[in-house]
């Protein structure tokens, strides 16, 4: 199969599984279960329910996909150091 036959769809992380794998709700409604991609393994992603995502998935099994892309959040109000240091 080549990468022109895969779909791109969007959607949102619902659940955390075992093994680096995720429920995700894509923007049509359908529910799947996908996995990190290798980049986003390697370079140690982290996705928390909630986030944006991008899932590659095959035109003949439309219910399993491989997270892509994570749509990066800018100023959450997480700070890592409030108060004192120790």
């Amino acid at each position: 199969m080549t990468k022109e036959g895969l779909l791109t769809l969007d959607g949102q992380v619902d659940e955390l599984l075992p093994d680096g794998r995720f429920r995700v709700s894509l923007e049509n409604g359908h529910r799947i279960v996908a996995y990190t991609a290798g980049k986003l393994r390697k370079y140690h992603i982290r996705m928390v329910v909630g986030d944006h995502v991008m899932v590659e998935m095959s035109p003949y099994d439309l219910e399993k996909g491989r997270l892509i892309y994570r749509e990066r959040v800018v100023n959450t109000g997480f700070s890592r150091h409030k108060g004192k240091r120790r």
